[in-house]
Order: C-alpha cells, then sequence, then structure tokens
C-alpha cells in the first residue's frame, strides 16, 4: 500500500510542477520566452524522478502488467496536482491568466476529436523522446537540450499534452462531461504517440543526443 501511496504524491507533485511550468506560460505573451519557461515543469519532474504519466507511459513496454496501476495512480496524481494549483491561483489576483486560459481552453474544446487525438499522438512523441533522452544520455547538455527543445516544440506546435490540459481547465474553471471525454482523448493519444516511440526504442536502442550508434 505505501509504493501505492508514493505513487501518488509522486504524481501529484508532478502535477504541481506542471502547473507552474503552466503558469509561466501564461503569464508570458511571447510564445518562444513562455514555452522555454514552461520546460522548468518537465525538468523538475525528472531530475526529483516524480511520476509524470506521459513521461512514464511508453515505458509500458518495458515493464510488467502492474506497471498499468502505477500509471494510472500516477495519472489521477497528475490531475490532483494541477487541479489544486489551477483553483489555488483562481483565488489570487492573477485573473488575466485565467482569461487566457479560457481562451485556450475554448480553442481545444471547439476542436474535432480526430484533431485532438492526432495533435496528442504527436506530443506523445516528443514526451517519450525528451524523457528518454534525459534518462539516457551521460552528457549534461545533451540532457537538458532535450527537455527545453522537447517542451518548446509541443508547445509552438499546438500539440496537446493532457496533463497540462488538465491544468489549463482547472485555471480557466471549465469542467463537463465534454471536458472529461477531450482529455480522455489526449490521454489515449499522448499513450500511443509514446508507445509508438518506445516500440522503436525496445527494438533498435534509441541513442541520446550527440551519442552515435555503435
Amino acid at each position: 500500500m505505501k509504493k501505492y501511496i508514493d505513487f501518488l504524491i509522486k504524481g501529484i507533485y508532478a502535477g504541481i510542477l506542471i502547473s507552474m511550468g503552466g503558469i509561466a506560460y501564461l503569464a508570458i505573451p511571447d510564445k518562444i520566452v513562455g514555452s522555454f519557461i514552461f520546460s522548468f515543469g518537465l525538468l523538475t519532474v525528472c531530475i526529483y524522478s516524480f511520476n509524470l504519466y506521459t513521461g512514464k507511459v511508453g515505458y509500458l513496454l518495458f515493464n510488467k502488467f502492474n506497471y498499468v496501476l502505477e500509471l494510472l495512480i500516477s495519472l489521477i496524481g497528475n490531475f490532483l496536482g494541477t487541479f489544486i494549483v489551477g483553483n489555488l491561483i483562481r483565488l489570487t489576483r492573477f485573473k488575466d491568466y485565467i482569461t487566457v486560459a479560457k481562451n485556450i481552453v475554448n480553442t481545444k474544446l471547439n476542436d474535432n476529436l480526430l484533431s485532438i487525438f492526432i495533435l496528442a499522438i504527436f506530443c506523445g512523441m516528443i514526451m517519450y523522446i525528451a524523457v528518454n533522452n534525459y534518462k539516457k544520455c551521460q552528457d549534461v547538455i545533451g540532457k537538458y537540450i532535450g527537455i527545453f527543445m522537447g517542451i518548446m516544440a509541443f508547445i509552438l506546435c499546438g500539440f496537446e499534452h493532457c496533463v497540462a490540459n488538465m491544468f489549463y481547465f482547472s485555471i480557466a474553471g471549465v469542467f463537463s462531461f465534454k471536458v472529461f471525454y477531450y482529455l480522455l482523448i489526449m490521454i489515449l493519444g499522448n499513450t500511443l504517440g509514446s508507445i509508438i516511440i518506445a516500440f522503436y526504442d525496445k527494438k533498435y536502442n534509441l541513442k541520446p543526443i550527440g551519442e552515435s550508434k555503435k
């Protein structure tokens, strides 16, 4: 039981840190700078080994079936972390952030499900590559380049990250059956995208940035 509580706590912390990156993104008008600072979220998740669903789901191929439970508990923790931060920010003076978040949320909810699913797949691919590079790369600079480039890429491209979107929905105060349905599609897309790259990694052993295959 203790290990499952640990999974949940690490998932909550991951959700909180991704939310911190999201707050920075909402606060900075320049998208390039905002996406760069957003990287703080994933960077700290990796440094402290917190449980971020999108950073862990690809490793389903490398683990036993009970790993699924760890993923589900981590995902619940991620939601709780983003929900807590989003609603706490709603109680502060940062009202402008709520307006920006609502615009982001409206764009997502006005999109069709196939589009959301495809964009989530691409995000899942990037997330696995970024996290896996951090785990494998022996070069310190290469580790961090992978994180920053990965986060900036998915944000600037407009790809769908389920946990980041949990935060946007929370701070916008928008929750409905449609929201949870869209989140489910994002989760499935992120999962598939991550597994697609993980499958290649399992078969051919992806090499980190700056390291050639022997």
